[in-house]
């Protein structure tokens, strides 16, 4: 049986990766705080100090995927047909060659990226908020998605 200090710290580790959204990498920062100081001390603390973990480095990992997917995409389908000694008359940026038919393929592509890390930023926050109250409520909790980097 979890005690009330055990839950708490728990569930703080789950809601303090929401600082993320206020400071820069909060989200690896505070948990890993939380976690360090009880993971000793609770077994229960622990566990979740290790999902809150996992379950944000694999986000970054997907994001990364699909940063790296995304952006190019954009670029190529931008710059491709784009003749480099045009680029740039009178300081000002001129574009007539684009082709819409011919990067629809690219473009789709990076747009569903896109739609993907939206949709990822989103579930992360409902998950987080799920998890912290399954957490409070004395419950083992492992996030969907996610890979086991700390075991």
């Amino acid at each position: 049986m979890e005690t009330t200090t055990e839950k708490n710290t728990a569930t703080f580790t789950h809601l303090s990766t929401l600082t993320q959204y206020f400071i820069p990498f909060g989200n690896y920062i505070f948990p890993i705080i939380l976690w360090s100081t009880k993971k000793d001390e609770s077994e229960f603390v622990d566990h979740h100090g290790k999902q809150v973990l996992n379950f944000q480095l694999s986000l970054l990992l997907y994001s990364l995927l699909l940063i790296i997917i995304a952006i190019p995409s954009f670029l190529i389908s931008v710059f491709k047909d784009m003749p480099l000694n045009t680029l740039m008359h009178d300081h000002e940026f001129t574009y007539s060659n684009f082709n819409f038919d011919g990067n629809i393929g690219l473009l789709t592509l990076g747009l569903i990226c896109v739609l993907i890390f939206g949709l990822l930023k989103v579930a992360e926050f409902f998950l987080i908020i799920y998890a912290s109250i399954k957490t409070s409520n004395g419950e083992k909790y492992k996030y969907p998605i996610t890979i086991p980097f700390i075991k």
